[in-house]
């Protein structure tokens, strides 16, 4: 399975941002994903996630601001992203999972101005 993430960029507090993953590959072992994403400093830290009967689950600190989704016919997962936070700064991860392997994309930098 193979991940290219994509969306990323500077934006103002309050902002907005659509992050995309598109997903190819075998991708008819994959039960789950989601996005994960990374702080300077600090550790990788779960984001949002679908799971294998496709319902979503959020991290507290961005219930209600981001939603994940995703379209079959494109391969594609989204992060929509809205009042973002500069505490939202990191570079964001796709990631598939399967009963064989986890699989990341290579992360895009998402950047939050006060």
């Amino acid at each position: 399975v193979q991940l290219q993430a994509s969306g990323g960029g500077l934006v103002q507090a309050g902002g907005s941002l659509r992050l995309s993953c598109a997903y190819s590959g075998s991708i008819f072992s994959i039960n789950g994903m989601g996005w994960y994403r990374q702080a300077p400093g600090k550790q990788r830290e779960w984001v949002a996630s679908f799971n294998s009967g496709g319902s979503t689950n959020y991290a507290d600190s961005v219930k209600g601001r981001f939603t994940i989704s995703r379209d079959n016919t494109k391969n594609t997962m989204y992060l929509q992203m809205n009042s973002l936070k500069p505490e939202d700064t990191a570079v964001y991860y796709c990631v598939a999972t399967s009963v064989r392997a986890n699989y990341w994309g290579q992360g895009t930098l998402v950047t939050v101005s006060s």
